[in-house]
């Protein structure tokens, strides 16, 4: 693995079955929360985005800190559980406990099935 968190290094670059579509927003993020320094929180205040659903490694630093960077600047929170890791799944639980704490302090956590089966309840778009 290359320097963390550095553009170009080895291990920044994005898989190919993830692979950005055109026209697809990709921020480069050079720490860990997802806000620090890349624009991307005046970027979703122009699309009127409110609300957020959270994936990614690991779930106790990048995707903790992201989470709680978003509640900050006034975002609601959604954390995927199935779809974040860590090396440690006791720092894993542990996160999971804080961001509900005191009432969703934080946010939000539930699988993935879960996601899934609600949205599929929506109506399409028209």
């Amino acid at each position: 693995m290359g320097r963390l968190l550095i553009h170009g290094e080895v291990g920044t670059g994005i898989i190919d079955c993830l692979a950005p579509q055109a026209g697809e927003l990709v921020i480069d993020k050079p720490g860990k929360g997802m806000f620090y320094a890349t624009g991307l929180h005046e970027k979703l205040q122009v699309e009127g985005v409110t609300h957020l659903v959270f994936t990614g490694v690991t779930t106790e630093v990048c995707v903790q800190t992201s989470m709680r960077e978003a509640n900050d600047r006034g975002y609601h929170c959604l954390l995927v559980e199935d779809a974040t890791q860590s090396y440690f799944p006791t720092f894993k639980a542990a996160t999971l406990a804080m961001i509900v704490a005191q009432g969703a302090i934080v946010g939000w956590h539930t699988s993935s099935e879960i996601i899934l089966t609600s949205l599929a309840r929506l109506p399409l778009p028209v």
